[in-house]
């Protein structure tokens, strides 16, 4: 669904020596880009092709082409020319049969063969290693670039000598034409007046006939071979009056297909351009000179343009070898003319397909329906082919003008497109419109307004008409004699418009302004922002903006865009997009040029685009453009929105084909197309969200990016368009709750009402209602498709109070539709279940209300009212089964019985599909129960404790032992039972149960606080026992009234439990205070370690008996503190040495694998094998098992429980050359340092160490004691700081460096413990 469109045409005059001299034919040099031509003079004309599209280029190097004379014998002339790329010398054909080879560099002419009976067609292979030739008498020859012949074969038809026949000469004509892989070629040979004609295929490398077809009226020089190698082209004769025929041969022979030309006419030339999609024939009607250009797609073949020449120019052609879109076109007297096509989409900006075939437009708006051509909904058929259309969209009215090969133009009206489809398989006859001037080539056309024509005239004689020398006098003055014009027409009808019919007659165009342009211009484009205003891009990309009021154009400025007008190079594909940045209207032009660049102005968005289009979420696709949509030419397909361009939130370069496939998934601003080489063919503005795709084979598809779709949706939200959208939402499977999250649930909320109005469908409401769940789908599902700013207005609808927002979005949302539905929607059984469902989908479901309202339904069924009421609602059985549907249906059951309705129980369980024998027995047993016994069997089966409770105590005091049993297996009632048994004798009892529970849950504390409340002396005393209160143990022992000796007896017990539990503090004190025994508290204090505690109670006693025994154990203390001390110095050495081996190891291996071309990352580093440990000595890894004093065994045993305890925190045992092993090392040396506890008790021995006159011995301790905390600070300091690094120095990371290092920074809370005094100097 593409238009072949005129991008730039440029002729000159190549200037012949004579004016007998006429042009006969051409070569051309792919290598150098020349082009040659041979004349009747025997002169060849070459130059070379620039390489750029730039018109000052083609000018210039064209005016001046170099001539070279060829001398031959009298009489002779060139009839064959063909250009050798490995000799770079042109290969010369004569009539007297001469192979001439001419070297173009420095003109030199050589004879290298004769051939009998005269050259007639020489044709070199697609590789330059061979030529094929033809002669007058029917011979072909294949000879290589060293002159020697291949291969000879005769092509004569009949096998018969050619000579005089009657006296007349009879000549041999045989075009040649190779596949494009060299591998065939092709010939058509016959006699000239014979009308019986054969296609050959010929074999390169043996030089056998491979096939041949029937003998046929052949055309002589239409031969041509598709260079992709799939089919021959060739022309039948036909009889006069009848249209020729193109017939397509295959390599075997065999006919093909055909193509039946559109008017009566002899074709003299077929030719395929490179790519092999564009066939171009020369046809010689009676009036005129053709070049028709075919295209073909799905199965029909398109005449997409017409060049028409007058007859005595005798006009010939060629498509340029290396760019298919480039005809070049000479005429006899030696004007050359060269035109550039761009396929352009046949798509409008309101999504209206007008695909020319011909002389018909196809006519087709595929926002009604997708129609590929050839099909269309209706046709216009014009006088001659057409050559450019333009087209004027209005919601009321539509304009279209076209212009035609015979330089004619044709302006028509067209009613609305929603009346089009009366139009249907019709078509309508356009009548030419009435010019004043002579129009020639008129390409660009478009419009300004809906009387204003705009687009590009070349003024070049001979290319359209014959003029008379008056009339191109007047011709030239009238457009300021320049050979490219700016036409500005102004177009009137003299008849009034027929409404709702095509309308083409009495129009007539007026030439209200013309411009001279000083070159080619690739492009034209309507300006979005203003009226009867237009973009002009000449070749080269610069861009001039024209208006209809201006006498001239004047330079375009983007500034806001880019400070450089236009584009850095010429791009045919151009569009002009309206956009709004930060609430101004401004203008972005986006270009395409050949190479793939995708430019706004000279900022390159892409750089492998093969198309683009763009998108607007309004309908029409007139207003502001938001989106660019583009295909890459890996066949990915990007949306991109319009604010990122402008803005620059992202980087624009696509990347190549091997970056993409490494994007993550949730990159989704690009969409892999499904066919490869689908074609971009436009969009479909609005709430259609569409983008058009058309594949190879000709099928149109219609596809809808997930982003524009949710613009679309979004955009009807934003202006409250609630049934459009909910509409999109079901049509393309959205999720439901955008509705609802896109500019937050507060705001919908206030809009539910308007909501249900619009939507107006209660069947689309309760989808809706069914489907709302909590969460933003905007911040999870859709997050990476689009990014929104919730209005200022909504955040400040959050804030309001008169929106519960405790309940939450889901039931807040529910009650404002039920709401809604209430108060705005007409009482109908539609509106009762849509009102369940409201109820159905809360959360947790509200399924008492729904079945009351279903209760109460039923009511009036039973009791048979039929008013109007009643019929404005559903069945009850219907509702019922409704809510079925909706909630899980054994929670509707249990909800029935928790309203104590057997009766709607029943019917719930029937349509449920519950089986009757295990509901039936069940509830004719509640029936038969008194009805608080039936209340609290079914709470009781509803877990609906509290009321069963009640329920049972309004029963009488007959059911006191359920009431206790049932806070017994359901603890939490307990606080209610003491609620409602107000008696002293059963508040106790509840009391009681309350503190056996607590007691069996080890709540010993609440326990006995509960057997205190209920008078229960013995359990509270258990209880305090239980929990190691001897405080609280004795005291209720007071309260009890034990005896004295009781008491101590029980004190004792209290001690040794103490003692076994390992709190020798506490038992001390009991032993003091109880039991009166000094020594055994003195013992108990020494165990615990409370030295200062255990001299202040011996001298406040005055037991002198037992200061030697404290002043033994705390010397006894010191000893063995001082050597733990000792042997973790020596353990954190070790440990420090063995994290240095390792992390050394690991360094050096860590380099060596990196140095082999494999990266590791520090943090990888337990991918590494296992490091074997080189130490012999690994105890450090094991625990002490040193032999312990009698009077320290008890604080070992506790500091090698905090030991195992802190060992297992970390990790458990370090494990030798294991892969965490550094950090375990590390982790272990930090677990080393002293605890809280540890640092009281040493303080605290020091001061008791010193109150018993040991200074030394303290002195000694303290000094032990710092050493060894001083180690394992610098160790943890060393290992840490070696960690991050990849070196370690030997003589700077030891440990007595950073010990030294550690004494000058040491902080004061290091210190805490130290006794000044024994501080050293």
């Amino acid at each position: 669904m593409k238009n072949l469109k005129l991008s730039s045409f440029i002729s000159f005059e190549l200037g012949l020596q004579s004016e007998e001299e006429t042009l006969l034919i051409s070569a051309f040099d792919i290598e150098h880009n020349r082009l040659f031509f041979a004349s009747s003079a025997n002169i060849l004309y070459f130059f070379e092709l620039p390489s750029s599209h730039e018109g000052k280029s083609w000018n210039k190097s064209l005016l001046s082409p170099q001539i070279a004379p060829v001398t031959l014998e009298p009489g002779d002339f060139i009839t064959a020319m063909d250009y050798l790329m490995e000799k770079e010398a042109l290969v010369l054909g004569t009539s007297d049969g001469c192979l001439i080879l001419h070297t173009v560099d420095d003109g030199t002419t050589e004879v290298v063969g004769r051939v009998e009976g005269g050259v007639k067609y020489i044709a070199c292979s697609p590789d330059g290693a061979l030529l094929a030739i033809t002669s007058g008498i029917g011979r072909l020859l294949v000879i290589t670039n060293d002159w020697e012949v291949l291969h000879e074969s005769d092509l004569n038809l009949k096998n018969d000598a050619i000579g005089d026949v009657d006296g007349y000469p009879y000549e041999f004509y045989a075009p040649i034409s190779w596949r494009g892989d060299g591998k065939y070629f092709a010939t058509l040979g016959g006699l000239h007046e014979c009308s019986s004609k054969k296609l050959k295929i010929w074999e390169r490398e043996s030089g056998m006939l491979h096939s041949e077809t029937e003998a046929k009226a052949f055309v002589g020089e239409a031969l041509d071979w598709m260079p992709s190698g799939a089919k021959v082209a060739t022309a039948y004769n036909c009889e006069i009056g009848t249209n020729p025929i193109i017939v397509f041969f295959e390599k075997n022979g065999l006919e093909r297909n055909s193509l039946c030309m559109d008017e009566p006419a002899k074709i003299n030339l077929i030719r395929w351009n490179c790519s092999s999609d564009l066939l171009a024939t020369s046809v010689a009607c009676a009036q005129h000179d053709a070049i028709k250009i075919w295209f073909f797609g799905n199965n029909h073949w398109y005449l997409k343009q017409e060049i028409r020449y007058s007859k005595r120019e005798g006009v010939k052609f060629m498509w340029n070898p290396t760019k298919p879109m480039t005809l070049i076109c000479w005429t006899l007297d030696g004007r050359i003319t060269t035109y550039s096509f761009v396929w352009m989409t046949a798509l409008t900006t309101n999504s209206t397909a007008l695909v020319v075939d011909g002389t018909k437009l196809l006519v087709s708006p595929l926002n009604l329906s997708l129609m590929p051509p050839p099909m269309s909904l209706f046709t216009l058929k014009f006088p001659t082919a057409i050559q450019d259309v333009a087209f004027l969209y209005n919601s009321s009215k539509n304009h279209l003008a076209a212009s035609l090969a015979d330089g004619s133009l044709c302006i028509m009206e067209l009613p609305g497109i929603e009346s089009w489809e009366h139009f249907e398989d019709k078509e309508f006859v356009i009548e030419t419109s009435r010019l004043d001037f002579t129009l020639g080539t008129f390409a660009h056309i478009m419009w300004l307004d809906s009387h204003l024509l705009f687009g590009i005239s070349c003024n070049q004689y001979g290319l359209f008409s014959t003029p008379s020398q008056h009339e191109n006098e007047l011709l030239h003055q009238k457009l300021n004699c320049s050979k490219y014009s700016l036409l500005e027409i102004e177009v009137v009808c003299s008849e009034d418009s027929v409404p709702e019919l095509v309308n083409s007659s009495g129009w007539h165009a007026i030439l209200s302004k013309s411009l001279p342009l000083e070159g080619p211009v690739v492009g034209i484009v309507p300006n979005p922002c203003k009226k009867a205003s237009a973009f002009v891009q000449n070749e080269g990309g610069s861009i001039y903006e024209y208006t209809s009021s201006a006498s001239l154009p004047r330079r375009l400025q983007l500034g806001e865009l880019d400070p450089i007008c236009g584009f850095s190079g010429s791009c045919p594909w151009m569009k002009a997009a309206s956009v709004c940045d930060n609430g101004m209207v401004k203008t972005l032009l986006f270009g395409l040029d050949y190479k793939g660049k995708l430019q706004v102005g000279k900022r390159i968005l892409c750089n492998n685009c093969s198309s683009f289009t763009l998108y607007s979420s309004s309908c029409g696709g007139t207003e502001q453009i938001t989106h660019l949509v583009l295909t890459t030419k890996q066949d990915f397909l990007f949306i991109v929105s319009i604010d990122d361009i402008l803005h620059g939130k992202k980087e624009m370069i696509i990347e190549d084909f091997n970056n993409m496939q490494n994007k993550q998934d949730k990159d989704r601003d690009f969409v892999n197309m499904w066919e490869k080489g689908a074609k971009l063919i436009g969009t479909l503005h609005g709430d259609e969200a569409a983008v058009i795709l058309q594949a190879n084979r000709g099928s149109l598809e219609c596809i809808y990016p997930r982003k524009l779709v949710l613009v679309s949706i979004i955009n009807a939200l934003t202006q409250k368009r609630f049934k459009d959208a909910l509409s999109m939402v079901r049509r393309h499977r959205i999720d439901f709750n955008i509705i609802i999250d896109c500019f937050g649930w507060q705001t919908f909320v206030k809009s539910a009402a308007e909501f249900v109005n619009q939507v107006d469908n209660l069947a689309y409401v309760t989808e809706f209602v069914s489907s709302i769940k909590g969460g933003n789908v905007m911040d999870s599902l859709y997050k990476d498709y689009i990014s929104l700013s919730i209005p200022d207005e909504t955040s400040n609808a959050k804030m309001e109070s008169s929106i519960s927002i405790a309940d939450g979005k889901v039931n807040s949302v529910l009650r404002a539709i039920r709401k809604a539905l209430e108060e705005q929607v007409k009482e109908s059984p539609a509106r009762e279940l849509c009102i369940l469902t409201t109820l159905a989908c809360n959360e947790p479901p509200a399924l008492d209300e729904a079945l009351n309202r279903i209760k109460s339904i039923r009511e009036m069924e039973v009791l048979g009212v039929h008013d109007a009421k009643w019929i404005s609602y559903p069945s009850a059985e219907e509702s019922l089964k409704h809510l079925l549907w909706l909630a899980y249906p054994e929670a509707v059951f249990e909800t029935a019985l928790g309203l104590y309705d057997l009766n709607l129980a029943a019917i719930v369980a029937l349509n449920s599909q519950k089986d009757p024998k295990e509901f039936l027995p069940y509830l004719k047993d509640l029936e038969n129960l008194p009805p608080v016994i039936m209340r609290y069997t079914i709470d009781l089966r509803l877990q609906r404790y509290e009321s069963s409770l009640k329920n049972m105590f309004s029963a009488g005091e007959g059911h006191y032992e359920e009431c206790l049993n049932l806070m017994k297996n359901n603890p939490k009632l307990f606080p209610l039972g003491l609620q409602l048994f107000t008696k002293n004798v059963k508040r106790r009892e509840v009391l009681e149960a309350w503190g056996d529970h607590l007691h069996n849950e080890i709540c010993f504390e609440d326990a006995a606080s509960a057997y205190l409340c209920c008078s229960s002396h013995q359990k509270a005393l258990k209880a305090y026992r239980s929990c190691g209160d001897w405080k609280g143990v004795l005291t209720v022992a007071a309260l009890i009234g034990l005896c004295e000796a009781d008491v101590i007896l029980l004190a004792n017990e209290l001690i040794e439990e103490f003692q076994a539990l390992g709190k020798p503090a506490e038992a001390a004190r009991i032993a003091l205070e109880y039991c009166k025994d000094v020594g055994r508290c003195v013992g108990y204090y020494i165990m615990a370690r409370e030295w200062e505690e255990t001299l202040r109670i011996t001298h406040m006693h005055q037991r002198e008996d037992l200061k030697s025994h404290v002043e033994d154990a705390a010397l006894e203390c010191a000893s063995s503190l001082m050597s733990d001390y000792r042997e973790a110095v020596e353990k954190v050495g070790k440990y420090l040495a063995r994290y240095l081996a390792v992390r050394q190891r690991r360094i050096l291996l860590s380099a060596k694998i990196q140095s082999e071309g494999r990266s590791t990352e520090i943090s990888d580093y337990d991918t590494v094998s296992e490091i074997s440990s080189n130490f012999s000595e690994m105890s450090a890894y094991t625990t002490r098992t040193a032999k312990d004093s009698v009077s320290s065994t008890a604080s070992t045993n506790l500091r090698k429980a905090r030991e195992i305890r802190r060992r297992a925190s970390k990790g458990g045992k370090i494990r030798a050359g294991s892969p965490g092993e550094e950090m375990a090392l590390i982790e272990h040396l930090k677990g080393m340092a002293l605890t809280e506890g540890a640092i009281r008790e040493l303080k605290s021995l020091l001061l008791a160490l010193l109150m018993l006159g040991k200074d030394e011995i303290a002195r000694q301790l303290q000094c032990s004691g710092d050493n060894f905390q001083l180690s394992q600070y610098s160790a943890v300091k060393l290992a840490v700081d070696t960690m991050s690094t990849d070196k370690i120095d030997e003589s700077t990371h030891t440990l007595n460096n950073y010990i030294e290092q550690a004494r000058g920074s040491w902080h004061s809370k290091a210190h805490s413990w130290h006794v000044k005094v024994l501080t050293p100097p």
